[in-house]
């Protein structure tokens, strides 16, 4: 079973870049696709990109999509979030996720999880 472990988030303002990164261990890395997802105060854990295991058809929510980019290295063990342009609204506590299926990352439930990292978007 793979571990999890984020880090990169911090405090930030309004219009500002950060780059969260998650390193995995204890499985093969480039058998699961791997997804962030985020949960603000009060709200449910909701999903925000998905990444297959080639790197290959990143899929986005809405919300993020031209302002936040998903990228993994299998060499590294490792998998990005690059956000920029960040809005108060992307406030939250980010997780990072694994499953061998892309389909259960899409689906908002994949089989393992980070612990999260926060993310705060001052204004």
């Amino acid at each position: 079973q793979v571990q999890l472990v984020e880090s990169g988030g911090g405090l930030v303002q309004a219009g500002d870049s950060l780059t969260l990164s998650c390193a995995a261990s204890g499985g093969t890395f480039s058998s699961y696709a791997m997804g962030w997802f985020r949960q603000a105060p009060g709200k449910e854990r909701d999903f925000v990109v998905g990444i297959s295991r080639s790197g290959d058809n990143p899929y986005y929510a809405g919300s993020v999509k031209g302002r936040f980019t998903i990228s993994r290295v299998n060499a590294k063990n490792t998998v990005y979030l690059h956000m920029n342009s960040l809005k108060p609204e992307d406030t939250a506590l980010y997780y990072c996720a694994a499953d061998t299926s892309y389909v259960a990352i899409a689906a908002g439930a994949p089989s393992t999880w980070g612990q999260g990292t926060q993310v705060t978007v001052s204004s």
